[in-house]
């Protein structure tokens, strides 16, 4: 078992009445935050990005994402098909051949990210004037003191 995962998940309520972000962030135990937690990291995200377009072989995968490791491509994954979001075929073949693809629901959960990433392209712009805005006042707040 991975550490800091439980061995009992538990139950953190339900998100749609009175929605509150703090039932699911201060319980270490909670369902939720794990999940959030493992599809929000940036190695799953570029997987389940690439396999939106097809199946990819690990070989391809590793290719295509700059800076992930071996060990660190297939640990995201087995996380992640352990999860329900992708799967993995192997074929009798010599040597055998291995490819990954999304699950329906890894599916829906690409639709959910691509609305996330079409979100920061609308609104980069104003998110990198934000950005100089706060590091001037910073730097005119150091200068003062």
């Amino acid at each position: 078992m991975e550490e800091g995962t439980s061995k009992s998940p538990g139950h953190c309520g339900d998100t749609e009445a009175d929605y509150d972000v703090l039932q699911w962030d201060t319980r270490v135990d909670c369902e939720v935050r794990q999940i959030l937690d493992r599809v929000a990291d940036k190695w799953s995200l570029l997987v389940i990005a690439l396999l939106e377009q097809r199946s990819l072989r690990f070989t391809e995968l590793k290719r295509k994402i700059d800076g992930v490791s071996q060990r660190m491509l297939t640990r995201t994954l087995r996380h992640l098909e352990r999860d329900g979001l992708i799967e993995r075929t192997v074929y009798p073949t010599v040597p055998p051949r291995v490819d990954y693809a999304l699950t329906p629901l890894g599916i829906s959960l690409h639709t959910t990210i691509k609305a996330l990433v079409v979100w920061t392209e609308t609104h980069q712009n104003a998110i990198a004037a934000a950005r100089n805005s706060y590091d001037r006042r910073t730097l005119e707040t150091e200068a003062t003191v």
